[in-house]
């Protein structure tokens, strides 16, 4: 054989191979990708989520930023306060998905502080998150944690944070972020 015939015959091998580099039409592997890559398969391409998406500040429902308990019959009365539990910090993440809906985490920080009146011990701080587009309501959780004050202080924190809310793409570019103590705030 002369080199010009195994030139052509090279380069038909080539072209031949070249041909075969794609997937098989069953999803399968061709016979170049095969030999390309030792027979292992690759695992396809994860579109990766945004970081840089709508993702509007954390409001405090109109009646629920506090909860305070008076002595019986005293109600408003700051000498018979003898507790009060208040939000005292908001904090949200959203991360847009390849589907185009959002994900979105809510974090509330709360202050119990004992009153004249107050003692050392637990207290309940009821959460209400609810995500909202208009009077449309995506999600509505409610959480509970406990603030424990020990004997001789007079406040404690504690901090709930809800997250795998999904908004809708419809929806995500909309949508508000409000949360309440007590489940108190007015909804939808």
């Amino acid at each position: 054989m002369g080199a010009k015939a195994g030139l052509a015959l090279a380069v038909l091998g080539v072209s031949v191979l070249a041909g075969c580099a794609g997937s098989g039409e069953s999803g399968g592997m061709g016979l170049g990708e095969m030999l390309l890559t030792g027979g292992a398969t690759q695992a396809p391409v994860q579109a990766r989520p945004m970081d840089d998406v709508y993702c509007p500040p954390v409001n405090i429902a109109e009646g629920g930023s506090a909860i305070q308990a008076y002595s019986a019959g005293r109600a408003g009365e700051s000498s018979a306060l003898r507790s009060q539990v208040s939000i005292s910090n908001l904090a949200r993440e959203c991360l847009g998905q390849p589907d185009g809906s959002t994900l979105v985490k809510v974090g509330v920080e709360a202050r119990a502080l004992l009153g004249v009146g107050g003692a050392a011990g637990r207290y309940n701080v009821p959460v209400q998150i609810v995500v909202k587009d208009g009077s449309t309501v995506i999600a509505s959780r409610s959480r509970g944690a406990v603030a424990a004050i020990p004997a001789g202080g007079t406040q404690a924190s504690v901090t709930v944070v809800e997250d795998n809310i999904v908004v809708p793409a419809a929806r995500a570019n909309t949508f508000e972020i409000e949360v309440a103590l007590g489940g108190r705030g007015r909804r939808g």
